[in-house]
């Protein structure tokens, strides 16, 4: 048995797989279309013209949904792992829900190019990003309470390094976006797409989008940690019947007398 068919653990690999392809992708048509220069540009840059912004909204939402299914997984994992304790319920309820508000933001940072509602573009930035380094935070905790006796300390040390590099790309983003938008008093910074070295702003630019690039690798990572986890648990759908029939009350009397598949067709034979 190959190792992605064991347990679930192909859900968190394809989200890594499909997240990051679509980021590679965006970038290679924007670059190669002269929309954005080839040098670290933000990632919503990349998804901002037609046409990549056109696929790049359709593979961010797979990735949302993707990831959506991944938060579920790992809440119904450390509920069965973890049933008679209710603190952990409580932390692990959290999460679902932090996990969940972020891969909306995906949908949301998606879909609203920051050229056209750059509001809603920052809104959806915070959901994935700042709601997201939270539910890397509650996870890191979970992971905290459950080893050695559920994982080894090792998993726990891994999630809490990429917790601080999440931390730290998020400070820096913010302070080096705050300074720019200061020297660039007055300048259309959001439908800014090229910029030349030595130019105002240009320095706490490139620190800006290192930043936003660095940050995204951090989630990347962290889901990464899901794959062995994952290979330990399946979910299945029961499905629980209210009623024999599709009738609303009584079965009609041409329907009661019915043979079934299974009763004789012809009586009487000898």
């Amino acid at each position: 048995m190959w190792w992605f068919q064991q347990g679930l653990c192909l859900l968190p690999a394809a989200l890594v797989v499909w997240t990051v392809a679509s980021f590679v992708f965006a970038y290679i048509t924007a670059v190669v279309l002269r929309h954005v220069d080839a040098v670290v540009p933000y990632i919503s840059d990349t998804g901002t013209l037609a046409p990549e912004r056109c696929v790049f909204g359709i593979m961010m939402d797979v990735s949302a949904f993707l990831g959506i299914a991944t938060v579920y997984v790992r809440y119904k994992q450390v509920e069965a792992l973890h049933d008679d304790e209710v603190k952990l319920q409580r932390l692990n309820c959290f999460g679902l829900v932090l996990g969940w508000m972020s891969s909306f933001g995906m949908c949301v940072v998606a879909n609203f190019q920051k050229t056209t509602i750059f509001s809603m573009h920052l809104v959806g930035a915070v959901l994935t990003f700042g709601v997201g380094a939270l539910y890397i935070l509650v996870q890191t905790l979970l992971s905290h309470y459950m080893q050695p006796h559920i994982h080894s300390k090792t998993t726990f040390v891994v999630r809490l390094t990429i917790l601080v590099w999440t931390l730290g790309s998020i400070i820096s983003m913010f302070v080096s976006s705050v300074i720019m938008y200061t020297v660039l008093s007055g300048v259309d910074v959001p439908r800014k797409l090229h910029w030349l070295p030595g130019e105002p702003g240009y320095v706490p630019h490139m620190v800006s989008t290192v930043s936003e690039w660095f940050l995204a690798f951090s989630f990347i990572s962290f889901f990464l940690t899901y794959i062995r986890d994952f290979q330990k648990i399946n979910l299945r759908a029961v499905a629980v019947l209210q009623s024999s029939h599709l009738y609303d009350g009584n079965i009609p009397p041409s329907r009661q007398n019915r043979p079934s598949e299974t009763s004789p067709l012809l009586a009487g034979t000898t």
